[in-house]
């Protein structure tokens, strides 16, 4: 078939909740995708910051098909070699204690969630009134949980009521924060790089006031580490490169590098005093093929240096990404960390740039509502950068 054959087909039988680019993409090499009339594009959108590896790494390939070969599911009824493995390297990779493994980020901020509330309700004799605070211009996800504490009127309004109890502070400003606090407050929830939001990162004044105030109110902190997390920003996690540590963490999308796979993580403090047997679960979540990905992955995050590469080519890209911004009034500012970078688009539609770069064969997508969001695979190299910078000088 043809690609606007496969087009009108999707139209036809998937739900329309996305606005997709007029594009099929078949196979993926490298950094590089192929649609299916063979016509090759550079990657910098990375499945929405998911492919950190890029397509085709050998080595996890043949860990997956190996897996498949042995055993894909057997429920969270048993122990299983690769959840296992895998959560020993999660647990060491975040500095943190427990983890429990999803099938998504959604479902990990629900997680993340209910264990806030159960060590409130614990803690405070069973009290069922506690609150928590989140940010606006967040985002969290689109389950009812993961939504009610998005900070942004367009996802929730269609889908109100959310569930209760939910503050919306302001990213960056500790006043702001609080401000909300009171003797019911369970819970802080932030990004340290907010990400659909428009890549924003938080200040160290901010997370390490935070912090602060979390302590001395006995109030858990969790990160949203989902889309900045697993090595996007030049640390394994963004936190760490501040220095400062949750009490709950969330991932997923490189988690797996293409496994639908997500993650909890608790402290040892939050982890002996809430969830117990009984109180949460997931019938995939922790299968031994989508452990087997994550226990693969951050093997070849150290043997193929990724954070190295993404510290030096990070650099590269933000000065190259600097001078754009110099040479186009079009565009305003960038922000970013590493390999998560934005560009702040004025005079014209975001979007508009989006649709030219496919058509130059270059794939990138946006955030908020004007911003030009730029997530490639974490091997990039600086010649991919260069070409790039060049395929967005013709769009522009």
């Amino acid at each position: 078939m043809k690609m606007n054959d496969y087009m009108e087909m999707g139209e036809k039988y998937i739900l329309h909740t996305y606005n997709r680019y007029p594009v099929v993409f078949e196979k993926g090499d490298g950094v590089y995708l192929y649609d299916v009339d063979g016509k090759q594009y550079l990657d910098f959108a990375a499945g929405i910051a998911v492919f950190a590896l890029g397509y085709g790494n050998k080595d996890y390939n043949d860990a997956l098909k190996d897996q498949i070969d042995k055993i894909i599911h057997t429920s969270n009824l048993y122990y299983n070699i690769p959840a296992v493995e895998a959560a020993k390297k999660v647990v060491e990779a975040t500095g943190l204690s427990k983890v429990f493994f999803t099938n998504s980020g959604t479902e990990a901020i629900e997680g993340a969630i209910k264990v806030a509330r159960k060590y409130a309700w614990l803690k405070d004799s069973h009290r069922t009134d506690h609150e928590i605070i989140a940010m606006n211009n967040s985002f969290h996800g689109r389950s009812m949980g993961a939504l009610s504490v998005t900070g942004n009127d367009h996802y929730q309004e269609p889908f109100k009521p959310l569930i209760g109890g939910i503050k919306f502070a302001d990213f960056n400003d500790l006043d702001s924060v609080k401000a909300l606090v009171n003797d019911r407050t369970c819970a802080i929830i932030l990004e340290p790089v907010q990400g659909e939001g428009g890549i924003y990162p938080a200040t160290l004044e901010f997370l390490e006031g935070v912090r602060r105030l979390c302590d001395e109110k006995d109030i858990l902190l969790i990160f949203d580490e989902i889309q900045c997390g697993m090595g996007r920003t030049g640390t394994m996690f963004a936190c760490q490169a501040y220095g400062v540590l949750p009490d709950i963490m969330t991932c997923a999308k490189a988690l797996g590098c293409g496994v639908p796979v997500g993650a909890f993580v608790l402290n040892e403090k939050t982890a002996a005093a809430s969830l117990v047997p009984g109180d949460h679960g997931t019938t995939y979540g922790g299968n031994p093929l989508a452990c087997a990905a994550v226990s693969k992955v951050f093997d070849l995050f150290e043997s193929e240096h990724i954070l190295d590469n993404v510290r030096e080519v990070g650099a590269y890209l933000e000065k190259a990404l600097d001078g754009l911004v110099e040479r186009h009034d079009c565009l305003k500012e960038r922000r970013g960390r590493g390999l998560m970078q934005g560009i702040v688009v004025c005079g014209r539609p975001v979007g508009e740039i989006v649709t030219k770069a496919l058509e130059n064969g270059l794939v990138v997508i946006t955030a908020g509502t004007d911003v030009l969001r730029l997530v490639p695979p974490l091997v990039i190299t600086k010649a991919h950068v260069d070409e790039m910078i060049s395929k967005l000088e013709l769009c522009l």
